[in-house]
């Protein structure tokens, strides 16, 4: 039987919304990760880091642009023992710099994707998946990198609609 993962990074705190800052207590991703599972049942594996990005905003996406130039591989607080038992992972991230946040390369770099197939999911508020997807082909050759879904970040939680006919496309409903 099929076995579906959803891995995501999100990030709580202050957040941007549409030109504004707004403090949320659930991150953008994790909601729409929070839909994914509902709908579909599959097994969730939240990617944190060791030492977290700042709560502030400015500070935050500082912290992440310096993490990018470096190409950093933050430590994780954990990792799956193994994603052998899954032959789908919906990969969800925000947009952080135009790609997936570097911890996200992290992770995806702790394991071999080959035969199974990736789902990308960006949350973001316009600049779409970035080059999130070819950076994903990059890091796990081998792996089935379908076309990703871009949900507007302030939109989270009135994307089922969205979500649901993503899914159903990819034969995970």
């Amino acid at each position: 039987m099929a076995k579906t993962l959803i891995a995501f990074f999100s990030r709580a705190d202050e957040n941007y919304f549409g030109g504004a800052m707004r403090y949320v207590k659930v991150g953008n991703t994790e909601i729409v990760s929070n839909i994914i599972k509902e709908l579909t049942g599959a097994d969730c594996f939240r990617i944190e880091m060791k030492e977290p990005y700042s709560p502030v905003y400015m500070t935050c996406i500082d912290e992440a642009k310096k993490h990018l130039r470096a190409n950093a591989r933050p430590e994780l607080v954990s990792v799956p023992d193994s994603v052998d038992a899954y032959d789908t992972v919906i990969l969800a991230y925000p947009n952080y710099w135009g790609t997936m946040p570097m911890a996200v390369f992290t992770f995806l770099e702790k394991f071999d994707f080959t035969g199974k197939t990736i789902l990308p999911l960006c949350t973001n508020e316009g600049s779409g998946m970035g080059s999130s997807e070819r950076d994903i082909k990059k890091t796990c050759p081998g792996a089935t990198v379908k076309t990703g879904l871009s949900v507007t970040g302030s939109r989270a939680a009135n994307s089922e609609a969205s979500v649901q006919k993503w899914l159903s496309a990819n034969g995970l409903l």
